[in-house]
């Protein structure tokens, strides 16, 4: 796998291994502090087309195993220095799940009791990882959209004087990507080949925050930002219109439904809508589901990635993208979550849960421990 890579770079990824078993020398308060610092792992040439090199960040590696857990903390954290979350409080957010369990997660541990609005389509995993975490989860009907679910998680809020995080328009969300997520990045790379980075978006936090960062120190590094196919929002030309607190007073009239979880709401968040495009963006890619669908599965079967969706869908952008490159290209892609959080979606849809004709003839192959269809179990061989 290593040995078209550059001799730097065989280097690096050799102190990488040979580290094992150091440990990271530090001790922990609590589950917020290990945060952030996921890996970027190389494909192989299994996936990775020829004559380029394509990484993937590995946000599955955060401790509620997404991207998302940066943001929860950065709101929380942000709504504890401001004086706006105190001792006792009830925090509420509208997600299409991740958000959700990283805020879950972050109250769980300060404290807080914890109030989430999902849309009824999302993967019912999420709602019960929410509730073992002690959220409450209420579910609004699937035609609102995630317009809908907002306009709940704003009524709840107002209603009962509970803290609504806002992940759509609040600064920290793009904020602490750029002190994190971006200089991350570039530490990993420093003195490395970077040409490409790619990124789907929810809120837009990661694209805006990690980019900016990205951009300040390594201009000639080229931003690839993707979106459903089936939800061009930002392919449309059509802005949002946004309501004094930045919500978005609509749902957007190019959205269609799509299977990509966790992308592209029903509106173009404020975040993303204040990210500096002429900047930032070089291309905008238009991701079909069943692409995202499809790499995911190659991540797994082929690199033993087990990303979400929504990191297949980001996978295909960098491979297309990795297509068209010069050669000698590197490309880093953002892989948001894991794959865990997609079992009852078209990921794992023609994933079987029985035993298939070839495994049950591998059963079949030797004498002892045989469960087959039909026939009693069989244990120790007489």
């Amino acid at each position: 796998m290593y040995r078209a890579a550059p001799r730097l770079l065989r280097s690096a990824l050799s102190r990488t291994v040979s580290s094992r078993g150091a440990g990271r020398g530090a001790l922990y308060e609590d589950v917020t502090e290990i945060i952030g610092n996921t890996p970027c792992v190389k494909l192989s040439e299994k996936l990775c087309p020829p004559g380029t090199t394509v990484f993937a960040k590995c946000e599955f590696l955060n401790p509620l195993s997404s991207v998302k857990d940066r943001l929860a903390l950065a709101v929380i954290e942000e709504a504890e220095a401001s004086g706006k979350l105190k001792p006792g409080d009830t925090v509420i957010e509208a997600t299409s799940g991740n958000t959700g369990i990283a805020v879950a997660m972050v109250c769980a541990q300060r404290g807080y009791k914890c109030v989430i609005c999902m849309a009824e389509q999302f993967s019912v995993e999420r709602r019960r990882l929410m509730r073992m975490l002690g959220a409450k989860v209420v579910l609004t009907p699937k035609a609102g959209k995630g317009f809908g679910m907002v306009k709940k998680a704003e009524e709840l809020a107002e209603k009962h004087g509970w803290f609504l995080c806002h992940q759509f328009e609040t600064e920290a969300n793009w904020k602490f990507h750029n002190v994190t997520t971006g200089p991350e990045i570039l530490a990993d790379f420093e003195g490395k080949r970077l040409d490409y980075w790619v990124t789907g978006y929810g809120t837009g936090g990661t694209f805006h925050g990690a980019g900016k960062a990205i951009k300040a120190a390594r201009p000639d590094v080229k931003i690839v930002l993707a979106e459903p196919e089936d939800a061009g929002l930002l392919a449309s030309g059509v802005p949002t219109e946004h309501k004094p607190d930045g919500s978005p007073s609509a749902s957007h009239p190019a959205f269609s439904a799509h299977p990509i979880q966790g992308w592209t709401p029903d509106f173009i968040p404020k975040v993303l809508h204040d990210a500096p495009m002429d900047m930032l963006l070089h291309e905008l890619v238009p991701v079909p589901g069943a692409g995202a669908i499809a790499t995911a599965q190659s991540l797994a079967a082929k690199e033993g990635l087990l990303t979400g969706i929504s990191g297949g869908g980001t996978m295909w952008a960098a491979l297309e993208t990795a297509k068209k490159a010069p050669e000698g290209s590197v490309i880093l892609a953002m892989l948001p979550d894991t794959g865990e959080r997609y079992l009852s979606t078209p990921l794992f849809s023609d994933i079987p849960a029985d035993m298939s004709e070839e495994e049950l003839a591998l059963a079949e192959s030797t004498p002892s421990y045989q469960l087959l269809p039909g026939k009693e179990p069989v244990l120790a061989a007489a």
